[in-house]
């Protein structure tokens, strides 16, 4: 907790607002607590190392895998409750699917985290890959908005072209920490808007690849100092 503590402070994240998102994750599966040798501590659980390791693939993918041509479809039982619906459709837009209808999404491939999504949340769905009916374009169009993504897309490159401005040539660790953070923070929400769509059913100039390649520049090229500052953070935890 500690480490954690220190981690976030360049982040202007309160001591108890971290103690706070400890416990909530600790009750979501997200920790489990263990005994270390300096104390007690928390580990991650299974289900918190592969969403990480799947996210990052994900956050640092280069460009979207060739299409088939074909959609990978999925048909859901109604889902009643208010609660679970809504977790369930944030979920799947998460993993890059999108809805045709309240029991009906598809996605341009299928998802490796699928099976997880549906066995946490006690759910089945009838799946099939299916090249549909009409134009692909078409369906894209109706299914999301690309308009409104390419427009975060631009809005994202230009906050993150005004934080990367702001970073002295010789700033301190810890300031480097936390404006990649920032960086990264900032372009993880575009998991759960851009589902990754192959370059064929993109428009011409998409906003999306040169915001990609922006931020790929410059989260390598602030790596080593934000490493730096986490691992003499996490150091200072074990001794």
């Amino acid at each position: 907790m500690a480490a954690l503590v220190r981690l976030l402070a360049p982040l202007d994240i309160a001591p108890p607002a971290v103690r706070t998102a400890i416990s909530r994750m600790v009750r979501q599966d997200w920790l489990t607590p263990v005994r270390l040798p300096q104390g007690p501590g928390y580990a991650l659980t299974r289900k918190c190392a592969r969403r990480l390791d799947e996210t990052a693939l994900r956050v640092y993918r280069s460009g979207s895998a060739p299409w088939s041509g074909r959609w990978h479809v999925l048909v859901f039982q109604p889902v009643r409750e208010r609660g679970p619906r809504e977790r369930l459709r944030a979920d799947l837009s998460f993993l890059g699917y999108a809805p045709l209808s309240e029991n009906t999404w598809i996605g341009p491939r299928p998802s490796p985290e699928l099976d997880a999504l549906l066995e946490g949340q006690a759910l089945s769905a009838d799946r099939f890959d299916s090249t549909l009916d009409g134009d692909p374009r078409a369906l894209v169009a109706r299914a999301w908005d690309l308009h409104a993504i390419a427009h975060a897309y631009e809005q994202w490159m230009t906050s993150a072209a005004g934080l990367i401005g702001e970073l002295p040539p010789a700033a301190p660790d810890d300031h480097v920490f936390a404006v990649r953070s920032r960086l990264v923070h900032g372009w993880r929400n575009f998991l759960f808007r851009d589902p990754g769509l192959p370059q064929e059913l993109l428009p011409p100039g998409w906003p999306g690849d040169r915001a990609r390649a922006y931020f790929e520049q410059e989260a390598a090229r602030l790596l080593p100092a934000a490493a730096r500052f986490v691992d003499h953070n996490l150091d200072k935890g074990v001794h």
